[in-house]
Formats: C-alpha cells, sequence, structure tokens
C-alpha cells in the first residue's frame, strides 16, 4: 500500500449535494466505506456545496431545468471542488451525471442498485388512470411529462422543482392532484409511506439511472481509487454500462425526453429504451438482449434503432419546438 488511510485529523473528504437525500446518499456510502476498510466515522467528513440546480430563487420560481442548463446542474460545483482538491470524492445521484465527465475525473464507482420505478403521489388518487379529466400534475421532468402526456393528453402540467419535502408540500398546498417522485428517493428517506403507488416500467420507463448512486474521483487518486474498489456494485455497473452508453449515443445533453432501463438476467443482459417529443406526441421504443459484456454495445446499438426508426430530424425538431 502506497498511501495511508483515512484518520480523524485527516479525514476523507465526501462531497455532496446539501438536499436531504444527496446527504442521505452520502451518508450510505461513507457506512459502506468504514464497514469495508474497518474505519470510524470520524476518518471521514461530508461537506456539503451548493449547486446551481440548488438555487433557492430557482427553486421557489418553478424554472424548468432545460432553461438553466439541466444536466451538470447538480455536478459542476463539486466537480471544481474536486478539482481544486477541497475534497475527495463525490456522491452522486447517476441519473443527474453527464455522460462525460471533465477531464481528470473519473465516475466508475456504483452502489447496488435500488427500486428504479416511479412513484406516483396523490392525496386523491390511485394512480394515472384514475386523474379526472383536466386534472392538473406537476413535475420537472420531461421524460415524465412526455410519457404521461403520451397517456393523457388532456392532463395539465405544470413546473414542479425541488427536494422530495418541498414537492410534497406544494402537493399538500394544492399546487397539483399529483406528482411523480424516485421510488428510490423516497425508500432512502424511509418515506415510502409518502407514495400512492410504485407506477409499473411498462407503464413510465424510467429515467436511465434512476435508483442508482455513484462516486465521482479523482483519476490521479490512487487511495480513492482503491477504497473505492471496495464498494462498487459489479451488477450495477453492468447495468449502468448498457445505459449509460445508450444515452450517450442519443446525445443525452439534448432536450429530449429519454428513458431507459437495463435488466440482468442470468448473464444476458435486457436493455429497453424509449425518446420521446415533449409533448407525448411521438414515442419511440425499443428493446435489446445480448452477453452482459456487451452492454455497451447493445445501448449503442438501440439508440441507432431508436434514431432510424424517429428520423434524422427528430433531435432538432425537438429542440427547435
Amino acid at each position: 500500500m502506497e498511501y495511508d488511510l483515512p484518520t480523524a485529523a485527516q479525514p476523507l473528504k465526501i462531497g455532496t449535494r446539501g438536499s436531504p437525500l444527496a446527504v442521505a446518499q452520502a451518508h450510505e456510502t461513507r457506512a459502506r466505506l468504514m464497514m469495508a476498510h474497518d474505519l470510524p466515522e470520524n476518518a471521514f467528513e461530508i461537506c456539503v456545496i451548493k449547486t446551481t440546480g440548488d438555487d433557492r430563487t430557482l427553486i421557489d420560481a418553478d424554472i424548468a431545468l432545460k432553461t438553466i442548463g439541466n444536466k451538470g446542474l447538480f455536478t459542476k460545483e463539486i466537480e471544481e471542488a474536486m478539482l481544486r482538491g477541497d475534497i475527495d470524492i463525490a456522491v452522486h445521484s447517476t441519473k443527474d451525471m453527464p455522460v462525460e465527465q471533465p477531464e481528470g475525473l473519473v465516475l466508475d464507482v456504483f452502489l447496488p442498485r435500488e427500486d428504479a420505478r416511479d412513484a406516483f403521489v396523490s392525496m386523491t388518487c390511485s394512480g394515472i388512470a384514475e386523474l379526472p379529466q383536466g386534472a392538473v400534475v406537476g413535475t420537472s421532468s420531461l421524460r415524465r411529462r412526455a410519457q404521461l402526456l403520451a397517456q393523457r393528453p388532456d392532463l395539465k402540467v405544470v413546473e414542479f422543482r425541488g427536494n422530495v419535502q418541498t414537492r410534497l408540500k406544494k402537493l399538500g398546498d394544492g399546487v397539483a392532484d399529483a406528482t411523480f417522485l424516485a421510488m428510490a428517493g423516497l425508500n432512502r428517506m424511509d418515506m415510502g409511506i409518502h407514495a400512492t403507488g410504485a407506477i409499473s416500467v411498462e407503464e413510465m420507463l424510467p429515467a436511465i439511472a434512476q435508483g442508482t448512486i455513484s462516486i465521482e474521483r479523482r483519476a490521479d487518486d490512487l487511495r480513492a481509487r482503491d477504497m473505492l474498489a471496495a464498494i462498487h456494485d459489479v451488477a450495477a455497473g453492468q447495468m449502468m454500462a448498457a445505459e449509460r452508453a445508450f444515452l450517450g449515443a442519443l446525445d443525452g445533453s439534448c432536450e429530449t425526453p429519454i428513458a431507459g432501463l437495463a435488466v440482468l438476467e442470468g448473464d444476458q443482459i435486457w436493455l429497453r429504451g424509449e425518446i420521446l417529443k415533449p409533448d407525448g406526441s411521438q414515442v419511440f421504443t425499443g428493446e435489446r438482449r445480448g452477453p452482459i459484456a456487451d452492454g455497451a454495445a447493445l445501448g449503442k446499438a438501440l439508440a441507432e434503432k431508436l434514431l432510424d426508426q424517429a428520423g434524422p430530424d427528430f433531435f432538432e425538431a425537438v429542440a427547435a419546438g
């Protein structure tokens, strides 16, 4: 070993956003590292970093994420802190992460995946089909908006931002009749009771990487590399290889709603994917199965299939609209 393990005097600094869910994910990461390396809690320091996406004025104004940058909103300041050496590793919700990392950073460690499904949350209805004609649904997700309108074009969708507690309060205040949250987030905060029900992936395919925590580090930090290797979940990594390759081939930075889910079946991987127009008027879906080792190739192949179905101008038309 060419390095010393962290101590109370020189702790490993874990960067995270300040939302309750993000902090819970950082605590989970710390607990796994403590167990894997038989270290005390004070050998780690959780450092909360405010990101652009956490700006209270933007949240309160319910400004759509796509108007202020979309992907990268919840990572830029954290990654800058890591490159400066202010923190050693960063804990992220993988679905917030761009496919490409800044030069000098690596994203190659994933924790075991939680429930990937979306949660339907309402105080008056049990599911999407039960929402009355013209009901108001709040979501800040382009994907959820498009998938909902594809099923129920009669519904009114309004911008709904903020952490889990903020969204639940808005629902209680009558801002909307229903909203969506990630089952994984609710479960990680022991708030699953707030889900009216989990939405099947057949009804609403989840976001790429939903339910998965990823850990980012500096490429040249060998201590972080080796410490994190002990908590990496191989199955989650295999699923992410397929899903993120699918996203990357579609150019996930665009404003096209994209969904995808990889499932391991023995030595095979089953990948489903979907692209939609924001108003739900067009939906293209597909799937691929193959050896787990071919996950990234399957992701790229599925992306090419959907692009062929949608036509060469699909993304451009979406962005222009």
